[in-house]
């Protein structure tokens, strides 16, 4: 059964409609949204600032979002799918973003709707990825303009995908 424990009085909230894979930690000013899922061996920590997941976002398995006190909250938004192994950091991600496997997004960043982050990139802190691009490297710079297409199959397919993933799962 997944942890979900209290921090400073503060008991995450998880819409009813959320998948929550059993070996999942998630503690303290956390929000997830419907349709979401929150994949094997994920640890997601709200004790020291907040942390708000939208809906239909998938965070894959080993994943870790967190953030730094005294910094700024994490916010993902809807449709956002973050790969495996990554690191979710202090950041925002407006919606229909996908972050690959093992990509880091460090503190203070803005990602814009409708971006990849490549796997393994390493968003620095203090970053803006502009909408409509696919960003890759250490640092992660621009790498090519992305065309709707490519948008509606990895960014929205995965989403989309996800969400009949987890339904194999309830």
């Amino acid at each position: 059964m997944a942890i979900i424990k209290p921090v400073k009085g503060v008991l995450p909230s998880i819409d009813k409609s959320a998948f929550i894979a059993e070996n999942v930690v998630i503690t303290g000013d956390v929000e997830i949204g419907s349709n979401s899922s929150i994949w094997f061996g994920t640890v997601i920590r709200g004790d020291c600032n907040k942390i708000r997941i939208g809906k239909n976002v998938n965070i894959q398995d080993l994943s870790m979002v967190h953030g730094t006190t005294g910094r700024g909250d994490t916010l993902i938004g809807d449709n956002v799918s973050v790969g495996h192994r990554a690191i979710i950091h202090g950041c925002e991600i407006k919606s229909n973003v996908l972050i690959g496997m093992g990509a880091i997004v460090l503190d203070d960043t803005i990602i814009e709707s409708n971006v990849i982050v490549a796997a393994g990139a390493v968003v620095r802190a203090n970053q803006i990825l502009k909408s409509g691009f696919m960003y890759a490297g250490i640092p992660a710079k621009p790498i090519r303009e992305l065309e709707p297409e490519k948008i509606q199959i990895y960014i929205d397919g995965t989403s989309k995908g996800y969400i009949e993933y987890a339904k194999l799962y309830k």
